[in-house]
């Protein structure tokens, strides 16, 4: 079995273990012989999915307590697995969810890395700097790359830690390495969004 989170970009897939990823352009062309039980975020490859009979959508298995509304089948398959804590997935876009004895209290949503760097970049051109992971936030920046790179990283940490106090965080996605060793209570977790997948599935086969 292979499981696959289709992204707007790229599409993840779990293996026995085993992670990878193609990009959307390439899943056209992807057959696996395998079944493969996905969930998707991305309106433009619904048709192509229709098309694949292998490939099962699995976002009906999913029985998330909550009120929010809109929230993506991401965001759900990763709160899926945690009772209680924080659930930060660090990709294109930062998610933020609340979970409290296995029921979604609400979340919010920021900009990713990237998409960071290219609101300052349409500020100016003198603003399009590389981000420095290794910036110190306890000084203030003495160069406009240091100052950019800060005003980035400061920005969300300073967010998430409002939003974390005292809970235990669970960090996914791309960048959540990056950012769960700002956090002595975080665990980073690159298979937060499959094991939430294997769950709805096994509760599936217990129906």
């Amino acid at each position: 079995m292979i499981l696959c989170d289709i992204g707007n970009t790229n599409a993840n897939f779990y293996h026995d273990g085993k992670l990878w990823s193609i990009s959307i352009d390439e899943l056209d062309s992807y057959k696996p012989n395998e079944k493969v039980y996905y969930i998707n975020v991305n309106p433009k490859v619904i048709d192509k999915l229709k098309e694949k009979n292998n490939f099962i959508n699995i976002e009906s298995y999913f029985n998330l307590d909550t009120i929010y509304q809109g929230m993506g089948i991401d965001r759900i398959a990763a709160c899926y697995t945690v009772k209680d804590g924080i659930i930060i997935d660090v990709g294109s876009a930062i998610t933020v969810d609340i979970m409290l004895n296995h029921m979604h209290l609400g979340g919010y949503i920021l900009p990713g890395l990237n998409a960071y760097k290219e609101a300052y970049k349409s500020i100016s051109s003198d603003l399009d700097k590389r981000l420095n992971p290794n910036i110190i936030l306890d000084a203030l920046p003495q160069k406009t790359e240091d100052a950019v790179s800060y005003g980035i990283i400061k920005s969300i940490q300073m967010m998430l830690e409002e939003t974390s106090k005292n809970k235990s965080i669970f960090f996914t996605g791309g960048d959540g390495k990056f950012f769960s060793k700002f956090y002595k209570n975080s665990i980073y977790d690159r298979t937060l969004i499959f094991r939430g997948m294997l769950k709805a599935i096994e509760e599936r086969k217990e129906i």
